[in-house]
C-alpha cells in the first residue's frame, strides 16, 4: 500500500495527474479511467494532443504536475515510443524525488511490470529505434531507461494480475485505491454513465449555492439513473461539508424489521465520523438526529424514497438543518414533498445519440455499434426509449453473442419483456394501494395511451376510476405523462410491464382491463352499461363490443342513455332502427 496523501494540502489545483500514451489508450481505457475519476469527485488533468508541440515537456505539463497530489501513468505496449511520455514521466519523478510525499501510482494495461523495468518486448524495441535514429543523446536514453526502471517497482495495479483482465472491474479498483491515497471515501458508480455530466450540472449548481432551498428532490421513472445522478453529485461535492452521508435504497430498508433504525444509525455514525450511537427504535433515532443536524454543515442523500414517513424518521421536517446543508433525496414519487419547499430535478430520457452510446458500451465494449451490428443495434434502442437501465440490461446480455443469438433476442423482445427490467418498474405499479388506480393503469396501458386526457378524464368521470385523482397519482409515480398536445404517454417499458400484468391476471382467472371497464349511468329511469370486459371479441384484428339492452323495448330508448358512450366497434342484437338514429343524431 502507497502512502496516503494529505486531501487538505494547500496549492493543489489538481487530486491527480494523468499520463498516459495518447494513441494506445485516449478513446478507449483512458477515457473510461478518466470518466470514473472525475465522476467520482476526483479532479482530474488530462492533457491533449495539442499540448504535445516540441521534443521537450510543455510549461502546461509541468505546472499541472506540480500542482497535482498523484501522478497516476497508465503504461501501455506503444508508452515507450513517445518522446513526449518519456518525458513527462522524467517531470514526474524529478517532483517525486523532490517530495517524498508526491504519490506515483503505476498502471500497467496491456504490459506487464518487468517489461517496462527492463525494457522487453514493445518496449525494447522502441529503445532500439531511439538508438538507431540516434536523435536523442545517450544520456537523455539513459534518463528514460532509469525512470521506467524506478516506476515500475512502485506500488500500482496490473490489469492482467486483477479482475481476470475486465476493464470495468479493473477502473473501480484504481478509483478505490485513489481513494485510499488521497484519504477520500466515494461511492462506487457504473463504468458507463453516458449522458450524467449534463444532467447533474444543474444539481451541482444548486449543491454549491449556500444562500438557495436545502432539500432538493431528484424525480424521475424508475430505471432513470436518479440513483447514479445522486452519487456523481455526492462525490463531486461532498469534501466542501463538514459531514456527509449517503443511505442507500431506503424504500426497500424500511420494508425490513429495524430497517429505518440501521438507517438512523448509520446517518449519526456519518455525522460524527464513525463513533456510533446506540439506537433501540425510531423514536429514540429521531431526537438524537434532531440534535446532531443543527450543529454541522451536511450533505445527506436519501436514495429511493417512496414514503414521507421514511424522510421524517430520518430528517425530521428538515427545519433542525443548518442554513448550509443540503439534502438531496431521490424518488419516483413526483410530489412527495409538494408540502414541503424544495427544488425539483425531473430526469429525462436519454435522446437517441445518448441511448445507441450507452447501449454500444455494454454490447462491444465501445461508442458504436460493429461492422454489420448497426440495425439491430437501432432497434433495441428504439425498443429502450431512452431508458438507462433497459440499455444496460440489454447491452449485457448481448455482449459477445453472434448474429443468431441477436436475431433470436429481437424476436423474444417484442413478446417476453425481459423479467429483471420488469420487476423493476412493477415496483411503482405495486406502490398503488388503491385498487382503482391500478385498474385504471391497467386500462390505460392497455387501451388509451395516446388518447386526449381530457376526452379520457371525461369519458371515465360517471365510473368508479375517479379519473381525475387516479390520473394524478399515476403522473406522480412516473406510470404516464401528458405531451405537448395533451395526450397520455406511456413508456414503451412500463406499457409491456402493464400487459404482463394483465395476462397474468387473466392467467389467474382475475378481472381484465379494456378500455370501456366502465360503467356510464343515467340518474332517470334507464341504465345502460357498456363493458367490453365481458363481452370482448375480435373482428379480424380490430376489437369490438356487443351491446345488447334486454331491459327496454325499443319504444323505450332515449337519447340521454347514450350522450356518454364511447364505442368505437360494436355489434348491435335486436332491432335497430331508432338506436342507430340516435347515435348518428339523425
Amino acid at each position: 500500500m502507497a502512502t496516503q496523501v494529505s486531501s487538505s494540502s494547500s496549492g493543489h489545483t489538481y487530486h491527480i495527474f494523468l499520463s498516459f500514451r495518447g494513441s494506445d489508450t485516449r478513446k478507449t481505457f483512458t477515457d473510461h479511467l478518466y470518466t470514473a475519476l472525475t465522476n467520482s469527485g476526483f479532479h482530474t488533468f488530462r492533457d491533449n494532443d495539442a499540448i504535445h508541440k516540441g521534443k521537450s515537456i510543455q510549461p502546461e505539463l509541468e505546472t499541472a504536475i506540480k500542482q497535482s497530489k498523484i501522478s497516476l501513468i497508465v503504461f501501455s505496449k506503444h508508452y515507450a515510443s513517445s518522446k513526449w511520455c518519456l518525458n513527462e514521466l522524467l517531470s514526474i519523478m524529478a517532483r517525486k524525488t523532490c517530495d517524498a510525499s508526491y504519490c506515483v501510482f503505476p498502471v500497467f494495461y496491456d504490459v506487464d511490470p518487468t517489461e517496462v523495468g527492463n525494457q522487453k518486448g514493445c518496449f525494447k524495441d522502441a529503445f532500439d529505434e531511439f538508438e538507431r535514429k540516434g536523435e536523442f543523446s545517450k544520456e537523455r536514453i539513459c534518463e528514460w531507461r532509469n525512470a521506467l526502471k524506478v516506476v515500475s517497482k512502485l506500488t500500482g495495479k496490473v490489469m492482467q494480475d486483477e479482475a481476470n483482465g475486465h476493464e470495468a472491474v479493473f477502473i473501480q479498483s484504481i478509483v478505490k485505491e485513489v481513494g485510499i491515497l488521497l484519504k477520500r471515501t466515494v461511492l462506487a458508480l457504473p463504468l458507463y454513465t453516458v449522458g450524467v455530466e449534463s444532467r447533474v450540472k444543474d444539481i451541482d449548481f444548486w449543491l454549491k449555492d449556500p444562500t438557495d432551498v436545502r432539500i432538493g428532490v431528484i424525480s424521475g421513472m424508475r430505471g432513470i439513473g436518479k440513483t447514479t445522478i445522486a452519487k456523481v453529485a455526492y462525490n463531486l461535492n461532498y469534501a466542501d461539508f463538514e459531514a456527509s452521508s449517503f443511505l442507500a435504497n431506503i424504500r426497500e430498508a424500511s420494508e425490513q424489521q429495524y430497517g429505518l433504525v440501521r438507517l438512523q444509525n448509520q446517518l449519526l455514525s456519518d455525522i460524527f465520523k464513525g463513533r456510533r450511537q446506540k439506537i433501540y427504535n425510531t423514536d429514540e433515532g429521531i431526537v438524537k438526529i434532531q440534535e446532531a443536524i443543527c450543529q454541522k454543515r451536511l450533505l445527506i442523500i436519501l436514495d429511493d424514497v417512496d414514503q414521507m414517513d421514511q424522510i421524517e424518521s430520518l430528517i425530521g421536517t428538515g427545519d433542525s438543518f443548518h442554513k448550509e446543508s443540503k439534502i438531496i433525496i431521490t424518488t419516483y414519487r413526483e410530489r412527495l414533498l409538494s408540502h414541503q419547499k424544495h427544488i425539483t430535478f425531473s430526469i429525462k430520457q436519454l435522446d437517441n445519440d445518448e441511448s445507441l452510446q450507452l447501449f454500444c458500451w455494454h454490447a462491444f465494449s465501445q461508442d458504436h455499434p460493429m461492422e454489420g451490428y448497426l440495425e439491430h443495434s437501432e432497434r433495441v434502442v428504439r425498443h429502450c426509449e431512452g431508458l438507462p437501465l433497459a440499455l444496460q440490461v440489454m447491452g449485457s446480455s448481448l455482449f459477445g453473442r453472434n448474429s443468431d443469438f441477436w436475431k433470436s433476442f429481437l424476436e423474444k423482445l417484442q413478446t417476453n419483456p425481459d423479467e429483471r427490467i420488469r420487476k423493476i418498474l412493477e415496483v411503482s405499479y405495486k406502490s398503488l394501494h388503491d385498487h382503482h388506480d391500478q385498474r385504471l393503469f391497467l386500462t390505460i396501458a392497455s387501451s388509451l395511451v395516446g388518447e386526449d386526457i381530457d376526452h379520457v378524464v371525461k369519458m371515465l368521470e360517471k365510473s368508479d376510476f375517479y379519473s381525475e385523482i387516479g390520473m394524478q397519482n399515476l403522473m406522480d409515480i412516473s406510470l404516464i405523462s401528458v405531451d405537448k398536445d395533451n395526450r397520455l404517454i406511456m413508456h414503451h417499458l412500463v406499457q409491456e410491464m402493464a400487459k404482463a400484468i394483465i395476462r397474468q391476471e387473466t392467467i389467474d382467472g382475475s378481472e381484465k382491463y379494456k378500455l370501456d371497464d366502465l360503467t356510464v349511468e343515467e340518474t332517470e329511469t334507464v341504465t345502460t352499461e357498456a363493458s367490453l370486459l365481458s363481452k370482448n371479441k375480435k373482428c379480424g384484428k380490430r376489437k369490438y363490443s356487443e351491446y345488447e339492452d334486454e331491459s327496454m323495448s325499443p319504444n323505450e330508448e332515449r337519447e340521454s342513455s347514450f350522450k356518454r358512450l364511447c364505442l368505437r366497434f360494436f355489434s348491435l342484437f335486436g332491432p335497430a332502427t331508432h338506436l342507430m338514429k340516435l347515435l348518428t343524431g339523425q
